[in-house]
Formats: C-alpha cells, structure tokens, sequence
C-alpha cells in the first residue's frame, strides 16, 4: 500500500516550511544550523510529525496542524530551554521508529 496524496501533501508541506526557515510558529527562533550541526533534533521532530499524523480510512489526513505544531513546539523547546511544550510530550509521540 503507498501513502496517501494527502500525507504526502502535509508531509510536504511541514517539511518545506522547516527547511525553508518560513515556519510560522518558529517565528524569532534560530534553529536552521540544527540541519548541519545537530541533525538529530531533526529527526526527532519528524518522528513526532510521523507518530502524530492521523489519517481516516480513506487515507486523508485530519490532524496535520496539530501533527505540525507538535514538532514545532519540539525544535523550539530544543532551541529555547524556557519554552515548555504543553501538554508534555508522551512516550509515543517522540519514539524513534
């Protein structure tokens, strides 16, 4: 079975918006040198995207903003110790598959 169009498409999207350093909620946070020097943080947050992301029997995405916001709010947790991601992450969400 292949992924959906619509992951592909909100996959897509969330990781233009990274990579690009244009993410919205990232706003005033420095984070693009974590590409080169600490690319684990990168991959945490896709993971987070990728374990989040929900999508219906159809294969349609449903929760693509909160899947976005969810590693967001990881990079910017990772740049800025006094931000504090809420609710807490649970032990699901940040598993490296």
């Amino acid at each position: 079975m292949k992924l959906s169009n619509s992951f592909s498409g909100a996959l897509r999207t969330f990781s233009y918006f990274i990579a690009s350093g244009t993410h919205y909620q990232l706003d005033g946070i420095e984070y693009l040198g974590l590409f080169g020097n600490e690319p684990s943080a990168i991959e945490r947050a896709f993971a987070i995207f990728a374990n989040v992301i929900e999508m219906d029997e159809n294969g349609e995405v449903i929760n693509a903003k909160y899947a976005e916001k969810r590693a967001v709010d990881y990079i910017r947790s990772y740049c800025d110790s006094k931000f504090e991601v809420q609710p807490p992450y649970e032990d699901w969400e940040i598993e490296l598959h």
